[in-house]
């Protein structure tokens, strides 16, 4: 028995051209300008920022001087509690005041209240008399640091007190009339600022909070109103408590109102 015979055939395959290498584009010589461009006023900006915010350093002042020099007034009993704030300039180390000189001076008195403070100390009390009903107490709160036998620089401020008069418009005859509140401290109005804002002003307010915040051309050095708000209030014979006519119709007085009727129940 004979084997079948086998043949074998080869198969060529064709060999694919080979593709040259893809040529890199050509340099774009505009775009690098550009970027080159943008890259330098970056740099150029960053490092003219840098150097326009390096703070510089000032001297400090030889000497520290107050400044700021406030009042803060209240009646005690019958008196009237001044208490005067400051505060002091930078300086360098050596600079700091040997003391700090205090004098409260009322208007319409020959003397005046004198007293001297360590420099760390920043406030002082000073006790004057009231004023009676329908006065007004003024006068001047002035400070200045010691340096040795160098002449002070004296810095004051004014303040003033109010006192208003116990009187009304009421219809029936009253046994008793109470103003409320019974005083105030009221800042001087210089140069007649808070005057001209309510003379151009004339329908808006200068309360932002009554007696207590008014628009900045009525407020004085001390911080305080230049203006004051004063309610007025009657006890009849018969023992009712009523509102005058300036107190009516009015929220602020109201709110007194209410209290001075608590306080004279309890």
């Amino acid at each position: 028995m004979t084997e079948p015979e086998v043949t074998v055939r080869s198969v060529r395959r064709r060999r694919k051209p080979t593709l040259p290498p893809d040529t890199p584009p050509p340099v774009n010589l505009r775009n690098w300008a550009i970027y080159s461009a943008l890259t330098l006023g970056a740099a150029i900006l960053m490092f003219e920022g840098f150097l326009s915010d390096r703070p510089t350093r000032t001297p400090l002042p030889t000497l520290s001087q107050a400044t700021d020099v406030r009042s803060a007034i209240a009646e005690t009993a019958e008196s009237l509690e001044v208490v005067v704030g400051w505060d002091l300039t930078l300086s360098v180390p050596e600079g700091v005041p040997d003391s700090v000189v205090i004098r409260v001076i009322p208007e319409g008195r020959a003397d005046s209240l004198t007293s001297i403070k360590p420099a760390h100390q920043l406030s002082d009390t000073a006790y004057l008399p009231a004023p009676p009903a329908g006065q007004t107490a003024q006068g001047l709160s002035c400070v200045a640091a010691r340096h040795g036998e160098l002449p002070p620089q004296v810095v004051c401020t004014p303040w003033q007190y109010v006192r208003p008069t116990a009187s009304a418009v009421v219809a029936a005859l009253p046994r008793q009339i109470v103003v409320q509140p019974s005083g105030l401290q009221v800042d001087p109005d210089i140069g007649g600022r808070c005057a001209e804002w309510q003379r151009t002003h004339p329908p808006d307010s200068v309360w932002i909070e009554v007696n207590r915040k008014a628009v900045p051309e009525c407020t004085g050095p001390n911080q305080k109103p230049i203006v004051a708000q004063f309610c007025a209030f009657a006890v009849l014979p018969d023992g009712r408590r009523i509102k005058t006519a300036n107190s009516i119709n009015n929220r602020y007085c109201d709110v007194l109102f209410t209290e001075w009727i608590r306080e004279r129940l309890s």
